[in-house]
């Protein structure tokens, strides 16, 4: 069986003790941009700025910061190196309704192809981003590491991707009212009631919101019974919980589904630049597998509803 690398870009937000439990090797870095002149290479460490910088310049309302993938050349030189060792490769990618992500990893794939038509390339759009990929890359590794094919890992993958599901809250309205997802009266009166929006990714990979609570406390609690209402067979599962600057909460969360669910592990990981950009300070999410999302999120919304209902 010829070998092959699994190769995801960084918005998979796998820390560096995910990436070293499923053996993550590689992987494709971006880029960042600040409106006071500073860009630099997006990692999946916070080597270039620190996670308080980051967040603190995400707040201030005077700082635009915009993302953007690796270039295409990037790319075809990441590709390059695995095809000249004879390597075949799945590019695993931000979903491509989200970034342009994944269209950049064609192009530089379709390059490769003609220089060394003996390379195999798979590109994989994944339709889910941040803690959502980067449990499909977690799993496509441990396929791996299990001595699954190449397309035994691709077919788990096109079958799966649209099973992830994520639940948690996020608590920084001012910011979701900056990206103009609600209007800025609403975040202040939210923020003031302690209102903590909660939901789940559609089909696109983008977050529906199914339901809004009052307070972190009961904000972890629904999550939690979310998550046992929706996951299939949960003991048999990983659980990412994914957070931007909100390392107490996801460390409760964390505790909590480790008490009540008892997955096979729970892993803590920040939401690096390469995602944090658009999701903003306050984020907790949990991550997990379950039915494929439905139409509209309908079946989503009715769990939430008996998730609410049950810790009310």
């Amino acid at each position: 069986m010829k070998k092959f690398i699994i190769l995801a870009d960084l918005t998979c937000d796998l820390s560096a003790e995910l990436r070293e439990y499923f053996g993550v090797s590689d992987y494709i870095g971006g880029i960042i941009h600040f409106s006071d002149g500073r860009d630099f290479d997006t990692t999946l460490e916070w080597d270039n700025i620190s996670r308080d910088e980051f967040y603190k310049a995400l707040s201030n309302k005077k700082m635009q910061i915009s993302t953007a993938p690796a270039s295409p050349e990037k790319y075809y030189e990441k590709f390059k190196a695995y095809a000249e060792q004879g390597v075949n490769i799945i590019s695993m990618s931000l979903s491509s309704k989200i970034s342009s992500t994944y269209e950049v990893a064609k192009l530089a794939a379709n390059r490769i192809k003609e220089e060394y038509p003996e390379c195999e390339i798979y590109c994989f759009d994944s339709y889910r981003m941040s803690g959502a990929f980067g449990l499909l890359v977690a799993y496509a590794h441990e396929l791996q590491r299990e001595g699954k094919s190449m397309d035994e890992v691709i077919d788990w993958l096109e079958c799966n991707k649209y099973k992830v599901h994520q639940m948690g809250p996020i608590d920084d309205l001012m910011f979701v009212a900056r990206r103009g997802r609600i209007s800025t009266g609403k975040a202040i009166m939210g923020s003031f009631a302690g209102v903590k929006p909660m939901g789940d990714c559609n089909s696109e990979g983008y977050v529906s919101v199914l339901g809004k609570v009052k307070g972190i406390k009961k904000a972890l609690e629904v999550t939690v019974e979310y998550v046992k209402r929706a996951a299939k067979n949960p003991e048999e599962q990983y659980i990412i919980i994914s957070h931007s600057d909100r390392q107490a909460y996801a460390e409760q969360l964390a505790q909590m589904i480790e008490n009540e669910i008892k997955p096979k592990k729970v892993f803590v990981s920040d939401v690096f630049c390469g995602c944090g950009t658009n999701i903003g300070p306050g984020m907790v999410g949990a991550y997990f597998l379950g039915d494929e999302v439905s139409t509209d999120n309908e079946a989503e919304k009715e769990i939430m509803r008996a998730a609410m209902e049950s810790r009310a």
